[in-house]
């Protein structure tokens, strides 16, 4: 079931066109990944599909309705870059408010505090919060009333690597439930393992929008295979197949997707000789570069604009 649907929607300023042509999907369960430089126009996206934007060209659809819709607010958590709430409330009176306001269920609030890992600082004043503190509460809104779309810019930010990661097992149980997931994050790396499509915007236009195997397939970027030998075996493999020596125990080698097996099956040769073999293909912060670095022509063809 598609939760959220963006068809060749484009936003103008004037004649400043900020967003061009992009179109995807999410669908239920779905975690989307949407990168791009500072003014690539995700943030843009995303108030359009929140409804706080007007729409220029294109349309925008959350469970089949116009965005802003009843329906729409409804089924839609958002978590803003930056979250700011009343210093003179505490976690839960401010949880205990946006659930009012989005008649949810007040009961949820104290499972949520207990999820984002508050429930110990919800009787605090928020004023006495880290933003790393904030950052939950802002989470935890979000969460409020099972939202079938989420919404997520920068929701990292402030969080330590144990909350971060935290986060991501949050991330994967409100997919585990159906929930479609489009977050925006600068913070490439923790990606990789944990979203299941990447959409990259450039200059408003979207230049990429696959899973990662196939947009390193995509990108033939090369990968590298490091290769851990016995020390006589070095200067063999070095002469026989090429590749950088490492602190005299390894070779490195690169090669493209398509001829990786059969270089494997050289280095397989090698017998008992070979201890060690690392695989390492491009990673995403390798792609973003990659495909953000379209020329102008390029992206004003993928946005058919």
């Amino acid at each position: 079931m598609v939760i959220l649907e963006i068809e060749n929607v484009g936003k103008k300023y004037g004649p400043l066109e900020t967003v061009c042509g992009v179109s995807f999907p999410v669908a239920a369960g779905e975690r989307v990944a949407l990168l791009g430089h500072n003014g690539a126009g995700k943030t843009t996206l995303m108030r359009m599909i929140l409804g706080l934007t007007t729409i220029t060209s294109g349309q925008i659809r959350v469970l089949g309705t116009a965005p802003g819709s009843r329906k729409a607010r409804t089924a839609t958590g958002f978590l803003p870059e930056s979250v700011a709430f009343h210093g003179a409330l505490t976690g839960r009176e401010q949880l205990r408010h946006f659930a009012r306001l989005k008649k949810a269920p007040v009961k949820q609030v104290d499972e949520l505090l207990n999820r984002v890992g508050l429930d110990h600082a919800a009787d605090r004043k928020i004023r006495t919060y880290s933003k790393g503190m904030r950052q939950r509460v802002g989470l935890a809104q979000a969460l409020l009333g099972k939202p079938q779309l989420a919404l997520l810019d920068e929701p990292t930010s402030g969080l330590d690597p144990i909350s971060r990661h935290e986060f991501y097992d949050i991330v994967d149980d409100l997919a585990n439930n159906g929930t479609a997931v489009l977050l925006s994050s600068h913070a490439l790396t923790e990606l990789e393992l944990r979203t299941d499509r990447i959409a990259i915007m450039s200059k408003g236009a979207l230049v990429a929008n696959d899973t990662l195997s196939n947009l390193r397939l995509g990108a033939q970027m090369s990968i590298r295979i490091k290769v851990t030998l016995e020390t006589g075996a070095v200067e063999r493999m070095i002469s026989e197949i090429g590749g950088e020596r490492m602190n005299g125990k390894s070779v490195t080698l690169t090669c493209l997707q398509d001829e990786k097996i059969a270089l494997l099956g050289r280095i397989s040769s090698y017998g008992p000789a070979v201890k060690d073999i690392d695989i390492i293909p491009a990673s995403l912060d390798d792609l973003y570069r990659h495909y953000s670095q379209k020329t102008a022509s390029e992206i004003s063809e993928a946005a058919s604009c």
